[in-house]
C-alpha cells in the first residue's frame, strides 16, 4: 500500500468522517477562475497555503491588536491574534465534525485587511471613503484576496475557494466588487460561523491577558466580574497556592476551555434540534447555530463590556488611537494631494480601481510601522 495520501484520499476521508452539514472540500463551489485540482492538497488546504504564504499575512506581524508593536514584545499582534484564533477554530471544527481546514482558513484570512493601528485606522478610513463606496476590514479582507496579493499570471489575488471567501465576507455585502460575490444567505456555513465565535473567543481572552499585564486592568476589578471569579476560584482548587504570574495564565487557560467547551455542546445541542441534513439547508436556517448556552452569552457579554469600558476606552489607549488617527488621516490626504508619492505599481490600478480606493487599499496595507516612517518623512503633515 501506498504512503502517499492523494487529495481524493483526503476527499473520501472528509466524506466518511464530517457531520452532513459540514462543508466537503470535494463539494466546493468552486474558484472564480478554473484551476486544475492538486493531486494531494483539498480546495480549503490550498486555501490555508496561500493565505500563509501571501505578504499581507506576514505584515499582520506589525499591525496592532491594541497596544502599537514597540509598547512591548509580550503584547498581541494581528498575527498572533490570527494564529490564536486559529488554533481555537480546528479545536471547534473537530469536536464538531466540520471542515477543520476550512475553518482555518478563514480565520487566516478575516483579518488580512485591517488597517495599521486596529480599529483606530479603520474608523479613519471609513470616515475619509464615505461617499466613495466606505471601508470595513471584513470588505478590505476579500479586496486583499482576490485583488491585491500579486502571485499568479493568469488572475489578480489567491483566488480562493467560495466558501473561504463566503467566511471573510461574515456578514454578507452590500457594496461593489469587481468579482462575483457569495450569494446572500440568512447565515453562512457552519465552518464560517465557526471561525468568527473562535475569533471572539481569542481576542477576548488575550485582550485580558495584556490587558493585566499593562497594568492597565486591575485583577481587583475583575473580581466583580462572575466568569472571572468562578474560573479564578475552580484553578485555585485545582492547582492551590501559585505565583500571581502563573494564577493569571492559567486562569485565561481555564476561561478559553470554559467558553470552547459550552461553546462546542451548545452548538451540538442546537444542531441536533435544527437538524439540517445539508450545507444549502443550513444556510437557510434564519439564526446562527454556532453560539454559547444563554447563560454563558450573558457571561461572555458582561466581559467583554468590561474590556470595552477599562481596557479599550481607557485614556492610554484612547491616546494611542489619536495619534494613528491623525497619522492615517495626514497621509491619506498626502497621497490624495499628490498621487506621485505613492509606488508605480500602486498608481498603476488606479484607472481600473479609482484614485481613491487605490490610496484606501496603500493606507490600509501599511504596518504600523511603516505608517509612522512613512509619516515621519512627509514631515508629520498631510502637506509634506
Amino acid at each position: 500500500m501506498s504512503l502517499l495520501r492523494t487529495r481524493a484520499a483526503f476527499e473520501a476521508e472528509e466524506a466518511e468522517r464530517l457531520a452532513p452539514c459540514a462543508v466537503k472540500s470535494q463539494a466546493s463551489r468552486g474558484r472564480v477562475f478554473a484551476e486544475a485540482e492538486h493531486p494531494y492538497r483539498t480546495a480549503f488546504q490550498r486555501d490555508r497555503d496561500r493565505i500563509v504564504h501571501s505578504r499581507a499575512f506576514r505584515r499582520l506581524e506589525y499591525k496592532t491588536q491594541v497596544f502599537v508593536y514597540h509598547e512591548g514584545d509580550h503584547y498581541r499582534n494581528r498575527l498572533t491574534h490570527t494564529l490564536e484564533g486559529a488554533q481555537i477554530s480546528r479545536t471547534l471544527a473537530r469536536i464538531l465534525r466540520l471542515n477543520e481546514d476550512l475553518a482555518e482558513a478563514i480565520v487566516l484570512a478575516h483579518d488580512l485587511g485591517h488597517t495599521p493601528f486596529g480599529h483606530a485606522g479603520e474608523r479613519v478610513l471609513a470616515a475619509l471613503m464615505q461617499g466613495a463606496g466606505g471601508f470595513d476590514h471584513n470588505r478590505q479582507s476579500l479586496r486583499v484576496v482576490d485583488l491585491l496579493e500579486d502571485r499568479y499570471a493568469a488572475f489578480r489575488g489567491l483566488n480562493l475557494s467560495y466558501e473561504t471567501r463566503e467566511g471573510i465576507v461574515k456578514h454578507g455585502c452590500d457594496w461593489a466588487h469587481p468579482l462575483p460575490l457569495p450569494e446572500p444567505c440568512a447565515q453562512p456555513c457552519l465552518e464560517a460561523q465557526v471561525a468568527d465565535a473562535a475569533d471572539e473567543i481569542a481576542y477576548t481572552n488575550h485582550d485580558l491577558d495584556d490587558g493585566l499585564r499593562s497594568g492597565l486592568l486591575r485583577r481587583e476589578a475583575l473580581e466583580e466580574l462572575a466568569l472571572w471569579r468562578e474560573t479564578r476560584e475552580e484553578v485555585e482548587r485545582r492547582i492551590g497556592p501559585v505565583r500571581e504570574s502563573v494564577l493569571v495564565a492559567q486562569v485565561i487557560v481555564a476561561l478559553i476551555n470554559r467558553l470552547v467547551t459550552d461553546l462546542a455542546a451548545a452548538t451540538a445541542a442546537r444542531l441536533e434540534a435544527a437538524g439540517p441534513r445539508s450545507v444549502d439547508e443550513l444556510r437557510r436556517v434564519p439564526e446562527r447555530l454556532v453560539a454559547f448556552s444563554p447563560a454563558v452569552e450573558k457571561l461572555a457579554r458582561e466581559l467583554k463590556g468590561f474590556l470595552s469600558r477599562e481596557l479599550y476606552q481607557s485614556p492610554r489607549v484612547l491616546e494611542a488611537c489619536g495619534r494613528a488617527e491623525r497619522i492615517l488621516g495626514d497621509l491619506f490626504r498626502a497621497y490624495r494631494l499628490d498621487p506621485g508619492r505613492l509606488p508605480g505599481h500602486v498608481r498603476e490600478r488606479a484607472a481600473e480601481d479609482g484614485e481613491l480606493r487605490v490610496v484606501a487599499d496603500y493606507v490600509a496595507g501599511m504596518t504600523d510601522r511603516f505608517a509612522i516612517e512613512e509619516h515621519a518623512q512627509l514631515g508629520g503633515s498631510g502637506g509634506g
